[in-house]
């Protein structure tokens, strides 16, 4: 049985992330020189190899996100891309979309952090109503800025709680910026209602993990993948039932792992953490959401019950209300049941 488009899911990626088609028209119009990796990629290439485990690759990888964001120069680019987003994401089979931004990045050329705020959960509101899809934002602090920045935008996350925003995320490289100097800013967050969603385990080791258990007291935690160093830390999400973003193609794009069957699903997996695959940065690493499922079936032998059981997991671990879960998971139910064919 092949994996089917059907497979519900929640997504948590980013409104800088839009399709090469759309990097290269808005790029054409504001008169933005692309870094050639990207021309090339953008226009039917191989992906960039990035070596992100060492800090001249992550500089390049965020070079070039950053050359594709700043192509997002108006609220009509932002509305654009968003549901684009939503669009893409209902083609691969999610029926539910969480969106991480730093409105930081995109404040300077849209009239400052509440109206970039707004200008993004409009185009959210407006992606909603269009498409059908289920979609909610998460504000995400920046590592490579001060801790004061951070509790700002918590203190902004919080205000819009009520129009859709349910998380609060720390995002960039996890070698700059401890988790606990940014506990304050969580601490905002969750006492406004926000979920905890701090990214760790990817780029070192399971000690960040443990921090942002720790110190930021995390419900999710994007990336997480080298939690599976260490069998008592695993034990501890499991018991905690924390979900783990997983992104193999992403891990293995950026040099986490050499290959998709170096990364760690199974071990998480049989370990009882709850993961949620996503495509990360599609835009770079040329995968989107139903080509994690395929690497987690051909890679690591995944079978349709236990494809289902991803599904399922991605599903309880995002902020959904309970009826829309109740539908999701009804239709991950459905999808196993079909008959083969």
């Amino acid at each position: 049985m092949s994996l089917s488009c059907r497979k519900p899911t929640f997504i948590c990626t980013s409104p800088g992330r839009c399709g090469p088609g759309t990097v290269l028209e808005l790029a054409d119009k504001y008169g933005v020189r692309l870094p050639e990796a990207l021309t090339d990629a953008l226009t039917g290439g191989e992906p960039p190899r990035l070596r992100a485990t060492d800090e001249r690759g992550w500089f390049r990888f965020q070079r070039l996100y950053d050359a594709a964001r700043s192509c997002l120069r108006e609220p009509e680019d932002i509305q654009r891309l968003v549901r684009e987003a939503a669009e893409e994401e209902l083609r691969d089979g999610s029926g539910w979309l969480e969106i991480q931004v730093d409105p930081t990045s995109y404040a300077p050329r849209l009239g400052g952090l509440i109206p970039t705020l707004e200008i993004i959960l409009d185009a959210v509101d407006s992606a909603v109503r269009d498409t059908g899809i289920g979609m909610r934002v998460l504000v995400a602090a920046n590592r490579m800025k001060h801790p004061l920045d951070a509790r700002t935008l918590a203190r902004l996350a919080v205000r819009y709680a009520d129009r859709g925003v349910v998380g609060f995320g720390l995002s960039n490289d996890e070698r700059r910026g401890m988790a606990r100097d940014f506990d304050r800013a969580f601490a905002i967050a969750r006492e406004g209602g926000l979920l905890s969603a701090p990214h760790g385990g990817e780029l070192t080791g399971p000690a960040s993990v443990r921090d942002c258990l720790d110190d930021l007291e995390a419900d999710r935690i994007g990336h997480g993948v080298r939690a599976a160093e260490d069998p008592r830390l695993l034990r501890r999400l499991a018991d905690r039932q924390v979900t783990c973003e997983v992104c193999p193609a992403s891990n293995v794009a950026l040099g986490v792992y050499e290959k998709p069957e170096d990364v760690p699903l199974r071990t998480l997996f049989e370990a009882g953490v709850p993961l949620a695959l996503g495509a990360d940065d599609p835009l770079l690493f040329g995968s989107r959401l139903a080509a994690q499922y395929e690497i987690a079936r051909l890679h690591h032998g995944f079978t349709d019950a236990e494809l289902a059981e991803l599904a399922r997991q991605s599903v309880r671990g995002s902020t959904a209300p309970r009826d829309v879960k109740a539908k999701l998971l009804a239709g991950v139910d459905e999808w196993l049941a079909a008959p083969v064919g």
